[in-house]
């Protein structure tokens, strides 16, 4: 099923699975998104100068483009890092079925 850039996927992530979920719960609770997966991940990265290696919480997000504006002021809002990732992609394809929830479950 094309999708025609009506679906995103955004990635954020978090240094904890309790910041994560209260996230989650948020943009869930608020229609913002239909979904969030919550997986552990090590990262590596540089910030203030120096090279990192974290573990932190990778989370996948599943929501509208209508929504992205206000989905990125509620992660920006409600996360626990200075300068948090957030990224979105669009979702150009997947089962009608799964897309027909998504907009059901948002649309409410």
């Amino acid at each position: 099923m094309a999708c025609r850039g009506e679906y995103l996927l955004v990635t954020t992530s978090c240094p904890d699975k309790k910041s994560a979920k209260m996230l989650a719960r948020l943009l869930v609770d608020e229609k913002l998104a239909a979904c969030v997966q919550i997986f552990p991940i090590e990262s590596v990265y540089f910030w203030d100068g120096e090279t990192c290696d974290e573990n932190e919480v990778l989370m996948l997000i599943k929501s509208k483009s209508v929504l992205y504006e206000r989905l990125q002021t509620a992660i920006w809002r409600n996360h626990p890092y200075k300068v948090p990732e957030i990224i979105q992609l669009p979702i150009t394809g997947g089962l009608p079925a799964y897309m027909k929830w998504i907009d059901e479950t948002l649309d409410r």
